[in-house]
């Protein structure tokens, strides 16, 4: 499949980058076509935000290889935090390890329109921009208010975690427009299919 298929399938709705990376490196349907290939990869920075639109990013295998490893140490210690188990030591200190290396700064440019836009000052690294979010996951599973707010996606199938910032945390999906909307529509067949059967 192309970038544009790959574009349209790549999740943003978790409410923080390193569970976007999750969702974006989990295997199976979440993911995705393309997953761990690097134009995936450069879609899914811009994506995410942590590269400007335009930027050129030398995102080659090696790069989208150690995201998708990431992906998987972050995930790992979400789950660990969702079963009240202790994370894993391995899993803690990859995740500060990679935590270590600042992300590039960004740097104000002019557009063509003379507006100023967001740009960045070097080029992006691949250590760079994984500390970037390394730094988000770590300070989401220290934060225990931050922590305490991950759910699962309710949704039948789905494997996504989000942060549920919602009004009295009753969130139930992962977006409203996916396992929401696929849930009431199952929920209006399931009810249509009640009221056929009793005529």
């Amino acid at each position: 499949m192309g970038a544009t298929a790959a574009r349209m399938h790549l999740r943003f709705d978790t409410g923080r980058t390193s569970l976007d990376l999750v969702a974006a490196a989990a295997p199976g349907p979440a993911a995705g076509p393309g997953a761990g290939s690097p134009e995936r990869l450069v879609e899914w920075l811009r994506g995410a935000g942590l590269v400007p639109r335009g930027t050129e990013v030398p995102a080659d295998g090696g790069w989208a290889r150690r995201f998708m490893e990431l992906g998987a140490v972050v995930a790992r210690l979400v789950e660990a935090r969702l079963a009240g188990r202790t994370a894993d030591d391995g899993d803690v200190e990859a995740l500060n390890d990679a935590a270590l290396a600042p992300p590039p700064p960004p740097r104000a440019v002019r557009a063509a329109d003379g507006t100023l836009t967001r740009g960045l000052a070097a080029e992006p690294d691949c250590a760079g921009l994984l500390g970037a979010v390394a730094r988000d996951a770590l300070d989401l599973l220290t934060d225990p208010v931050a922590a305490g707010r991950l759910r699962r996606c309710e949704g039948d199938g789905c494997t996504l975690v989000y942060l549920d910032t919602s009004r009295g945390r009753r969130r139930r999906w992962c977006s409203s427009e996916t396992c929401g909307n696929r849930e009431r529509v199952a929920r209006h067949r399931r009810r249509a299919g009640a009221t056929a059967t009793r005529i």
